[in-house]
């Protein structure tokens, strides 16, 4: 059909199962942000995370319900694979739902 021939970062109104991009990672933005700042390989960064099964929304771990923001170095493998990839492509203050396929 025509919604799954293509597949682009702003992919929306498909089955969870079927939205998948080459990298296996798409991205939804909620909130812009500065567009101007971005990580870089080995940075240190602070954020909240609230992570969430596609198949029935079930939250399976969050940094806001443990009360403290999750820091971690991004691009050097300390986090998953979808994360490494996903939040690079974010700018200071974005806030954003990666959809991540399991096996990245």
């Amino acid at each position: 059909s025509a919604n799954s021939r293509h597949c682009n970062h702003r992919t929306r109104a498909l089955h969870p199962n079927t939205t998948r991009s080459i990298m296996g990672v798409t991205k939804d933005i909620i909130k812009e942000g500065d567009g101007t700042n971005y990580p870089k390989s080995g940075d240190l960064l602070t954020m909240h995370y609230t992570g969430t099964l596609a198949s029935n929304g079930k939250q399976f771990d969050s940094s806001v319900t443990k009360g403290r923001p999750f820091q971690f170095k991004i691009g050097i493998g300390q986090v998953i694979r979808g994360w490494d990839e996903g939040v690079m492509t974010m700018s200071l203050g974005e806030k954003a739902m990666l959809k991540i396929t399991s096996d990245y």
